[in-house]
């Protein structure tokens, strides 16, 4: 059987809409047999997920993306095929589950301030675990005071906006470290979606190799050709392997599971490197 590959989507375990449950039903519906369900540093939603995906007859790959900061950026680190229980991975995550809920907390100071009261506990009640900026952006669309979640980002919860809360995050040595021990490979997410030049693209993959880095997300479902080629040949240049995944949250036209996912021929695929 031909493997269908996507290694990077999200379940309502962090700030996805579709239950772990669902999600995997859907990725059955689309094809995808190698799934790897990587929520924001949270790994709570893959015991459910597994459990429908023995049934359908996928192969779940443990995952996780990791909230890190490098160079003042918010930069996401994919961890793939690791222990959820290892001790260090799941301190790691206990520590950014507390700066989440912090900055949680402290984004509805803010927009209380702005005249939206009670905006967390909103937020909250849309929540199923941690609250996280997309579900304030879903509130905010939900009481009418944006159209939709972009605008909530643009005139509200964006890099520099009111109500913008800068995080606190881990370093990126300190996740590839912590993916390492607990046996998995680690990979820059999406390295195109951080508004940086070619240059500083280059500097973050300098980096994250020097580190120890594994990877590079190489094709996702919404980019050009171009896009694809230019990601593969800064990953053989740098010789770090190649990922997939669509970054999937929620149904919609331009992004889904499995879409448009595959690799160009002259790249090394990260399940290479799955022990």
């Amino acid at each position: 059987m031909t493997k269908k590959y996507d290694l990077h989507c999200h379940s309502t375990a962090s700030d996805g809409v579709l239950t772990p449950t669902e999600l995997v039903q859907r990725a059955h519906e689309k094809g995808v047999n190698v799934l790897a369900l990587c929520d924001h540093d949270t790994v709570m939603g893959i015991d459910e997920a597994k459990h429908e995906a023995d049934k359908l007859g996928i192969e779940l790959i443990n995952g996780v993306e990791i909230s890190t900061n490098w160079e003042g950026l918010g930069i996401h680190i994919v961890g793939l095929n690791f222990d959820k229980t290892h001790p260090k991975m799941t301190a790691l995550l206990a520590e950014q589950k507390s700066l989440r809920e912090k900055r949680a907390v402290e984004i509805g100071h803010k927009l209380e301030k702005a005249g939206i009261p009670n905006a967390y506990e909103g937020a909250k009640a849309l929540a199923n675990g941690e609250v996280t900026r997309a579900h304030y952006a879903r509130y905010l669309v939900q009481i009418g005071k944006v159209s939709n979640d972009g605008q909530a980002f643009k005139c509200y919860l964006g890099g520099g906006k009111s109500c913008f809360v800068k995080a606190e995050w881990v370093d990126i040595p300190t996740a590839i470290e912590t993916i390492h021990a607990a046996g998995g490979v680690a990979v820059i997410a999406h390295p195109m979606r951080y508004n940086m030049t070619g240059k500083w693209i280059r500097r973050l993959i300098v980096d994250f190799k020097q580190w120890g880095g594994d990877g590079m997300e190489v094709a996702d479902s919404g980019q050009t050709k171009d896009q694809r080629q230019y990601l593969a040949r800064l990953a053989n240049e740098y010789d770090l392997a190649a990922s997939l995944g669509s970054d999937f949250h929620f149904p919609c036209g331009w992004i889904e599971l499995g879409k448009n996912l595959f690799l160009p021929e002259e790249v090394k695929p990260i399940w290479t490197l799955f022990a």
